[in-house]
Formats: structure tokens, C-alpha cells, sequence
């Protein structure tokens, strides 16, 4: 099963492929599909944060409400991955495709057509069930068409335009309300799922032939533990981490997905054989993963802040700062099927997290009063780092499962995708939002209460606030833009420790360089 890019898992032998690769035409058409599918399901959680101000004045959302027309889409994803991609293996991953798409689109017309907070909220809600249901069979589909010796390259290609998807996202966004409203990015969205649909139609099916019973005990409990983590962690940056509604998330999830470990180990035909975690390889792979999504998806969420409110960027601007960050991803993935035979996975995931570790402390160089080049390489540096090791934990994640079982394998890569993601945005969510909130008390005392209160909450409030405070509205926000950089400075270095650490421990755990055995 595995090919030579990759340490073979002793799990992966069990079952035969479920159909003979088709021709290489069809392969590369159906690898582009796959592409353009993941690109639109990445690209759709990060596209909206553009537009919240938008969307906040044309609907009269609050603040919760803004940050769950967000977090519904992230939520219903995560939390029935596993599900969907077993319902692909079992029933067919094209028609779980289609059937993602399908309902993807629906749902991005409807907050095009409504002003509702709730009516956008729920829409995002379904758009995320459809996703769930593209995301793991785009890869399984590209997985069950290549041959071994072609696998890591095509997985390479996927997960870089997958570790791409974030700065296309606010890319496209940022062009589309640069010259029309926030509607813009639903229809386009429903348009791109429409477009997928009928060329998803074109490619060649799989599925598991032995189409054992589907395990809906597993099912429904993993998709249960997926949800309370994943609310519980997104609840933390405003209700604070010792609130028992975010304990309450996280400590059910954590059950919940013990006693799925305990139903999976029991089952006849588990949804996921809870053992592949113990597999090196497995195990790496998806230690790793989660590590970089909490990393980046940070340091979206600190850098899009900076250049919008410190630098002054527009959105659109924003975007495209930060689209260099694609360049080394999609450059190094493709080549993983080269230097990881060479390298080994246990050296790849020390470079690429170490890289990683270094771009995030060399932005805290970064002031104020810095140009978009002192920004630039470092983020040249952190995408690097992510290029390198993106595509050889993918495939490692999809290596070590058989052939039959590569939706479900998929849908464990993507979510620990979104679960990483989902803690990185809250971890340095909060983190940001203690670090200001202890620094720039003291340092406004000086000016007038009402200003003071401007600057207290946020960096965006004495920003807003400021053209209507006179002079010396100007002093506050460079003083709030101060605190903002510490506690900025403070986030990265909290990351960088992380990235670090974990990847030294990932490392220790990860497998070697696979020997050849000398010729005689």
C-alpha cells in the first residue's frame, strides 16, 4: 500500500484496492477537481472575516452573532468529517462529492438573498454539512486513482493547494468587495459549487467493494465529541476558558470521544480503527497537522488584525500582503514525493515546524512604523516551514490506512484540520485579548474617560472612534496600537514555544528515513 515516500503501516495490507487506477488523462483530470474542491471548502472559512464589518452594518448583527455566522460553517465541519467520508467509502465518494457540492451551493445562495442574522447564521450551518461532505472525498477520490508510486505527488499537490486555501480566500474576498457588496462572496461561492458540480460529473467513482455495514453508534458519538470540543474551544475568547460552558465543550468532548474509542475497538466494522493512532506513522501525520492548522490559523487571526489596524491596509490590501505565503506551499508540496525518501518524515517535521518556530519570533521584530518588506520575510520564512512538511503528513495520514477506508482516513486528516484550527484561532484570540487588556489601562490613563473607553475594549474600537476625538484622537490610537503590538509580540512568542516543543516531541515519535537495502 504505501509507496516508497513513506514508512508502510502493518494496517494498510488488509484490503485490496477498490478499482483499478484509471487512465493518467483521468487522473489529472480528476486531481484538478479534487483541487478545486478542497480550495473552495479552505477558502470558505476564512473568505467572511473580510466582510464582518459589511455584513455588521447591513444586518444589525451583534457581535455574537457575527462571530457564529463564522463559527457554524467551522462547527458542522468538523464534527461530521468522519461520518461523511465513511457514508463516501461506503457509498461512493463521487456521489458524496456531488452531493457536498450540491448542497454547498444551495446554501450560499441563501444568505445572498436574506439580511437575517439567524437566516445567515443557519445557511452557513448547512453550507458546513456540505463541506463535510466534499472535503474527505476530494483526497480519497485522488488517493484511490494513483497508483502507490504517483500517491505522495498527487496528495503533495492537494494539500498545497488545501495549505493555500486561506490566502485565496482573502484574496477573492478582498477583490469582490473591492468593486461590489458583501453578497458578492455567497454568489460566488454558490457559482464556484455549481461549476464543481458539473465537473465532478466527468470523473471515475470508488468506494469500498466490500461494503461492510456502516457504523452508526461510531457515527453519531464521534460526530457528538467533534462538536462539544469544537464549540467548547470556539466559546473560549469571549466566555473566558474556565467558563463552564468551555469546560463543559471541551471535558464532554474529551469523553465523548473515549467512549468512541471504547465502541470502535468493540465494533465488528469500527468507522475507524482507534489503533492506527498508535501506528508512527498515523500518529505523526496527525499530531503534526493539528499543530500547524492551531499555529496558522493564530497567526491569520493576528496578522490580518496588524496590517488592517496597525498598518492601515485595506482588505483587499491585506489579502494581498499575505499571498506570497502561497509560494513556497505550492512550490515545496509537489516536491515531497522527492526529499521525503531522502529526508525521512521525523527530519521533515523538524525542519518544517522549526522554520515554522523561527518566522513566528522573527515577526515580533516587527514595529508599528515597519514596512511591508519587514513583514515579508518572515512570512516567507513561516510558509516555507509549512510547505515543507504539509504534503509528507498528509500522506502519511493516507499511507497507513487501506485502500477501502481512504474517505475515512481523509476525514481524520481534515479534522485535525479543523480542530487545530479552531484552537489557534481561540488560543490566540484569548491570549491577544489578555495581553491588551493588562497594558493599555495604564497606558491611557492620561486622556479623558470617554476615550479611555474607546481604547479599553479593543484596538478596532479606539481606531473607529478616533476621527470623531479631535488631535488628539491620533495620540490614542498610536498608543493603542502600541499595547496591540505587545500583546501581539506576546501571542507569537506563546506560538513559537508551541511549534517548537511539539515539534521536537513529534520528531521523537516520527519514523526515520526508510532504508534501502544495499544492492548486491
Amino acid at each position: 500500500m504505501a509507496d516508497k515516500a513513506s514508512v508502510a503501516s502493518p494496517l494498510a495490507d488488509s484490503t485490496q484496492p477498490t478499482a483499478t487506477p484509471p487512465i493518467s488523462r483521468n487522473r489529472t483530470w480528476t486531481l484538478l477537481v479534487a483541487c478545486c474542491g478542497v480550495l473552495v471548502v479552505i477558502s470558505s472559512m476564512v473568505a467572511l472575516n473580510t466582510a464582518l464589518g459589511d455584513i455588521a452594518m447591513a444586518t444589525s448583527a451583534n457581535q455574537t452573532q457575527l462571530t457564529w455566522i463564522i463559527d457554524s460553517y467551522t462547527l458542522t465541519l468538523a464534527c461530521l468529517l468522519l461520518p461523511a467520508g465513511a457514508i463516501g467509502d461506503r457509498y461512493g465518494r463521487r456521489g458524496a462529492l456531488l452531493f457536498g457540492l450540491a448542497v454547498f451551493a444551495v446554501a450560499s445562495i441563501v444568505p445572498a438573498l436574506s439580511t437575517d442574522p439567524l437566516h445567515i447564521i443557519g445557511a452557513r450551518a448547512v453550507a458546513g454539512v456540505g463541506a463535510a461532505f466534499i472535503m474527505p472525498a476530494t483526497l480519497s477520490l485522488i488517493t484511490a486513482s494513483y497508483p502507490a508510486d504517483q500517491r505522495t505527488k498527487a496528495v503533495g499537490i492537494w494539500a498545497g493547494m488545501a495549505g493555500c486555501g486561506g490566502v485565496f480566500g482573502m484574496l477573492g474576498s478582498g477583490v469582490l468587495l473591492h468593486f461590489w457588496p458583501w453578497q458578492s462572496i455567497f454568489w460566488a461561492f454558490a457559482g464556484a459549487g455549481l461549476v464543481l458540480i458539473v465537473m465532478a460529473t466527468t470523473i471515475t467513482s470508488s468506494r469500498d467493494a466490500e461494503a461492510r455495514t456502516l457504523d452508526v453508534a461510531g457515527a453519531v458519538v464521534i460526530a457528538a465529541a467533534v462538536a462539544a470540543l469544537v464549540y467548547g474551544i470556539l466559546a473560549a475568547p469571549d466566555r473566558g476558558w474556565t467558563h463552564p460552558v468551555v469546560l463543559g465543550g471541551i471535558a464532554g468532548g474529551l469523553i465523548l470521544a473515549g467512549l468512541f474509542a471504547i465502541i470502535e475497538l468493540r465494533a465488528r466494522y469500527p468507522l475507524l480503527d482507534v489503533r492506527l493512532f498508535l501506528d508512527r506513522q498515523f500518529g505523526t501525520g496527525a499530531a503534526a497537522i493539528t499543530v500547524l492548522f492551531m499555529v496558522m490559523f493564530g497567526f491569520f487571526y493576528l496578522a490580518m488584525q496588524f496590517m488592517q489596524l496597525v498598518m492601515g491596509y485595506s482588505p483587499l490590501g491585506t489579502a494581498l500582503a499575505l499571498s506570497p505565503l502561497a509560494v513556497p506551499m505550492l512550490i515545496l508540496s509537489p516536491l515531497s514525493s522527492w526529499y521525503l525518501p531522502k529526508l525521512g518524515l521525523r527530519v521533515v517535521v523538524l525542519m518544517g515546524l522549526g522554520l515554522l518556530s523561527a518566522g513566528l519570533l522573527s515577526l515580533c521584530l516587527v514595529r508599528i512604523d515597519s514596512s511591508y518588506w519587514a513583514l515579508a520575510w518572515p512570512l516567507l520564512v513561516v510558509s516555507t516551514g509549512v510547505g515543507i512538511f504539509t504534503a509528507p503528513t498528509t500522506s502519511a495520514i493516507m499511507t497507513s490506512v487501506p485502500d477501502a477506508k481512504q474517505g475515512v482516513a481523509s476525514a481524520v486528516n481534515d479534522t485535525t484540520r479543523e480542530v487545530g484550527a479552531a484552537l489557534g484561532i481561540a488560543l490566540t484570540g484569548s491570549l491577544l485579548a489578555a495581553g491588551y487588556s493588562k497594558h493599555i489601562g495604564p497606558a491611557i490613563a492620561g486622556f479623558p474617560a470617554p476615550m479611555q473607553d474607546a481604547a479599553r475594549g479593543s484596538l478596532a474600537g479606539a481606531v473607529a472612534a478616533a476621527p470623531h476625538l479631535g488631535p488628539i484622537g491620533g495620540q490614542l490610537v498610536t498608543v493603542a496600537r502600541v499595547e496591540f503590538l505587545h500583546a501581539m509580540q506576546t501571542s507569537l512568542v506563546v506560538l513559537a514555544s508551541i511549534t517548537a516543543v511539539a515539534g521536537v516531541l513529534i520528531a521523537f515519535w516520527a519514523p526515520g528515513r526508510e532504508r534501502t537495502p544495499p544492492n548486491d
